[in-house]
């Protein structure tokens, strides 16, 4: 329990900040199972929901829950196997 006013507000704010970004982390997750779920199906519509993906990982990295290098990696990582199904 914070003794100071001013500790009390910072961790109100941060418990909300925390919240915030597990609702986008949780997404992301889920964008990125479900387009390895297509890949492992050979869906068609991969590539389409794959465009969703990166945008949702460009957020994630303008909103700061990802780093920049992070959301490369698994951008790079999704393209690469979503090519191989060629």
């Amino acid at each position: 329990m914070p003794n100071k006013k001013s500790a009390a507000k910072e961790l109100r704010k941060s418990i909300k900040r925390n919240i915030a970004n597990k609702k986008v982390s949780s997404k992301l997750k889920g964008l990125i199972k479900d387009n390895l779920k297509q890949i492992k199906a050979v869906d068609k519509k991969v590539k389409e929901d794959f465009k969703k993906t990166v945008q949702a990982l460009d957020k994630a990295v303008k909103k700061g829950v990802l780093k920049k290098n992070t959301a490369s990696r698994k951008k790079s990582r999704l393209a690469k196997k979503i090519n191989a199904l060629k």
